[in-house]
Order: C-alpha cells, then structure tokens, then sequence
C-alpha cells in the first residue's frame, strides 16, 4: 500500500511494506556487527587483513551511526521511499569503495576475500531494497 503526503512545498511518499522493513533491520543489524568488529578488533584486523587501523576506525565508527541511521528509518510502519533509495544509494557506494580498496590498500588475501565479502553482502542488501522498493511502485 502506498500512500502519498502533498505539502504546499514538497510531495513525499511513504510505503507500507513488511518485507522492506525487514530488510532494512537486517542492513542494521549486519552494519552494526562489522562496525563493533571493525572498532574492537581493528589491531588485529590490521595484522591478519592489512586493513590500516585508521581506517577500521573510521569505517567502524561510520557503520555504527549508520546502523542508528537505518534502524530509524525502518521503524516506521510507513517507510520514506525516499530515505531508502538514499540507503540504496548509500549502499552501492560501499560496495564502489570496497572494491577500490581492494586495488589500493595493500591488503593480505584474507583482507581482500573479508573486503569483497562484506562488498557482496552491502550489495545484496542494496538488491533486496531496490525489490522492495519495486514492489511498492
């Protein structure tokens, strides 16, 4: 079900949709667990991956205010279609980055199967967004 919101100065859609809702939780969930192994663990990531510790830092830090991102969003029960195409967005310029990492951060080859993994899995989070978002069209 869709619903449309008409303001004197803008339009916002909002959809109503269980299975977007979820995915998005999920998104929150996942993101959450690789920024606290990010932060907690960024010593020896940098040992065994060759991920510098700056950077297991600052991706660490980013993905725990992005987890408060996306739970917020996905707590409604009518979703901003909107804020999510941003995540989409948001997501597939993680999976870009990611796969620029790969080709210049001297990463061990445990680092580069950990960074292309994580790629996949942002980018199958994007996948399952863009249906939901379909499926509401």
């Amino acid at each position: 079900m869709s619903t449309q919101t008409i303001g004197a100065a803008r339009t916002t859609t909002t959809v109503r949709n269980r299975f977007l809702s979820q995915v998005l939780r999920f998104d929150a969930v996942a993101s959450g667990g690789l920024g606290v192994l990010l932060l907690g663990a960024n010593s020896v990531l940098d040992d065994m991956l060759g991920l510098p510790r700056v950077l297991s830092l600052s991706a660490g830090a980013f993905l725990l205010v992005w987890t408060a991102a996306l739970l917020l969003i996905a707590r409604r029960p009518d979703l901003n279609r909107t804020a999510v195409s941003e995540v989409v967005v948001v997501n597939l310029a993680w999976v870009v980055a990611s796969i620029a990492a790969v080709f210049t951060i001297d990463l061990t080859g445990l680092g580069i199967a950990f960074v292309l993994a994580q790629a996949g899995a942002v980018a199958l989070f994007a996948e399952l967004q863009l249906m939901g978002l379909r499926k509401t069209a």
